[in-house]
């Protein structure tokens, strides 16, 4: 059989019976027996296999172009480039075409007089499906010249044209993008002109520049992008290109921490030594996780915004980062990434979000770490008791029998910095410095063992450091975080000790 890339003339090409497709045709045709096969539409697009996916098959099943709808980091360009996939590994076009012109098809000038003058003879090249893919990011200074195209006066005059001769068109990014799918991110973002400028290209499928009578009926699938934002912000779709565009489709972050996890597992990279000697539990990844969580539900933060899942990739990257970093000063072979750690993604938290006034009043170091402490409070209950259940059931005397007996089980650590005691932790402490630390502040190991017994020592020992911050969320101890370190002490204790200088007078005075 004769592979279709060894065909390089239209004559051949005819022999060989080959049936030209529209695009739109050609991805319905393609989806369809993936569905058949039972096979994945798009990979490594977590979460939406019951809501995004879905709506996005029975577009392009309808032959529709789509816009996408969603807060930043809702992988919408991602599904966009995946669509290349349902392509046709190769299709002819007329060699030496801009716009890829179908032979069997021909709509440019330079197409037709091309076959009119070689006949059969016509050589044909294959495009691959790679290739067959545009991208704009909607500025407000694209122009139409940039999208459609323009008047180009340097090849009217070395063709010695005059600008009343279509040969002197210069192709926008669009006549380009022919046979093609076309994306347009951000689209809001375009001028509402240049927006109208698209309203032919939709609805009748061709092209006008300038005052030429030039029908270029273009096959394109067009996918648009959008950030709800946007519409209040900065510009808004108008509103007969938003009517043309036949089906829009609504993004949306994880659902749930699994499906977070998993976006993060996949995305992040690391390096191989990295992955050598900084293990990660599953405790350190959830709470990056709920870091996310947590500020797409903060007061502070601006909701119209969003928090992007790059925040949980990079902040993971980080916090792999910060123990390899000091696994090296201390030239450890092998390390974990510690609670302590996560005072090395607050960089991550901090370029990530966008803070309302009041937010920008706390300040967006003081709002990360704020963050990150509401992350350790949240999941602080699904490994311990819940502190402020104990404190409800004794302030109402609702303990059962079984439960009075077993008091608070937080009693000898909170009893241990309430004689005065503290912990300091640099944050670039040695691993077994920081277990032996640990290990001084009474009930603790004996509290992570009730817990979780099967433990090993390096588990245990980051449990261990988990409660001390889970107690200080739950404000039953004392925590600060200075650049260096964090100190733990007990609540009360705390909050009396003032600095004499606080009560110092100027003799003068």
């Amino acid at each position: 059989m004769l592979n279709i890339q060894q065909i390089k003339t239209l004559g051949e090409l005819k022999k060989s019976g080959y049936q030209p497709k529209s695009i739109r045709e050609e991805i319905r045709q393609n989806l369809v027996a993936r569905l058949k096969a039972h096979e994945p539409t798009f990979s490594g697009i977590v979460g939406y296999e019951d809501t995004v996916i879905p709506d996005v098959e029975r577009a392009l099943l309808s032959k529709h172009n789509i816009l996408f709808l969603g807060l930043r980091g809702q992988a919408k360009t991602r599904m966009a480039r995946q669509m290349t996939d349902l392509l046709d590994e190769y299709i002819p076009c007329v060699a030496g075409s801009e716009i890829n012109d179908d032979p069997l098809n021909p709509i440019s000038r330079f197409a037709q007089e091309e076959i009119a003058t070689h006949g059969d003879e016509t050589a044909i090249h294959w495009i691959h499906r790679t290739e067959r893919y545009g991208e704009k990011l909607a500025t407000p200074d694209v122009s139409v010249a940039d999208l459609i195209g323009d008047i180009d006066p340097i090849k009217a005059a070395n063709l010695k044209l005059s600008f009343a001769d279509d040969r002197v068109i210069h192709y926008g990014i669009i006549p380009h993008s022919n046979r093609s799918i076309f994306v347009i991110n951000e689209l809001p973002d375009l001028q509402a002109r240049i927006q109208v400028s698209l309203f032919n290209i939709l609805e009748e499928g061709d092209i006008q520049i300038r005052g030429f009578k030039l029908r270029l009926p273009l096959d394109i699938l067009f996918v648009f992008t959008a950030n709800p934002e946007d519409y209040t912000n900065r510009g808004s779709i108008v509103t007969p290109l938003k009517d043309r565009i036949e089906s829009q489709i609504l993004t949306h972050y994880p659902k749930n921490l699994e499906h977070a996890l998993e976006i993060t597992e996949q995305e992040a990279i690391l390096s191989e030594d990295q992955k050598k000697r900084v293990g990660v539990s599953d405790l350190i990844k959830r709470l990056i996780e709920q870091v996310a969580f947590e500020a797409r539900s903060s007061e502070l933060v601006d909701k119209k915004s969003g928090v992007s899942a790059r925040l949980t990739i990079s902040a993971f990257e980080n916090a792999v980062s910060a123990a390899e970093r000091r696994a090296i000063i201390h030239n450890e072979k092998q390390t974990q990434v510690w609670i302590s750690d996560l005072a090395g993604i607050i960089p991550s938290i901090t370029g990530k979000v966008e803070l309302v006034y009041e937010g920008e009043q706390e300040g967006p170091f003081q709002v990360a770490m704020n963050l990150v402490d509401k992350a350790i409070r949240t999941q602080f209950i699904q490994y311990f008791p819940n502190p402020e259940q104990l404190k409800k059931r004794k302030s109402t005397g609702k303990a059962s029998p079984e439960e009075q007996k077993d008091d608070n089980p937080y009693r000898p650590i909170t009893g241990w910095f309430d004689k005065g005691n503290h912990l300091n932790i640099s944050f670039d402490t040695p691993d077994k410095e920081k277990i032996l630390l640990l290990y001084q502040v009474n009930g603790l190991h004996a509290l992570v063992k009730k817990y979780f017994p099967g433990v090993n020592e390096e588990q245990a020992a980051l449990l261990m450091e988990f409660v001390l911050h889970g107690l200080a969320s739950y404000s039953l101890i004392s925590k600060k975080m200075f650049e260096s370190k964090v100190e733990f002490k007990d609540l009360v204790g705390s909050m009396m000790n003032f600095n004499e200088k606080d009560f110092e007078f100027d003799e003068e005075s």
